[in-house]
């Protein structure tokens, strides 16, 4: 119930059973997604309509592990069980569906710099 509450005041959907490190920003939230089985590190941004979501129903992990020092632009997707490493930037509108790895830069698809 609280759950639902505070997305009502807040736009942001995070699910009770996700698990969020120290210092997580989430900068004009409204839209914003975090699954059930997400992990997120420290020190992670987070801007408005971003989706850390599900690829499948499955009782076992199914959504993204976001590591340290992350920043997410706006309106990404991020899907599936997979690894973003630390220190990555995902740029706005990216929709990423493979394991990213450390000291990335993720633009559109799935283009690492």
């Amino acid at each position: 119930m609280l759950s639902n509450w505070l997305r009502f005041l807040t736009g942001i959907e995070i699910h009770p059973g996700a698990k969020i490190g120290r210092r997580l920003v989430i900068d004009h939230g409204m839209g914003v997604v975090v699954g059930e089985t997400a992990v997120i590190g420290d020190d992670v941004l987070i801007y408005h309509g971003v989706t850390l979501g599900g690829k499948e129903f499955t009782r076992t992990k199914r959504h993204p592990t976001i590591g340290n020092n992350v920043m997410i632009g706006a309106e990404s997707i991020v899907l599936g069980n997979i690894t973003v490493g630390d220190n990555v930037m995902i740029g706005a509108g990216s929709v990423v569906t493979k394991d990213v790895a450390p000291n990335s830069v993720v633009i559109g698809g799935r283009t690492q710099i």
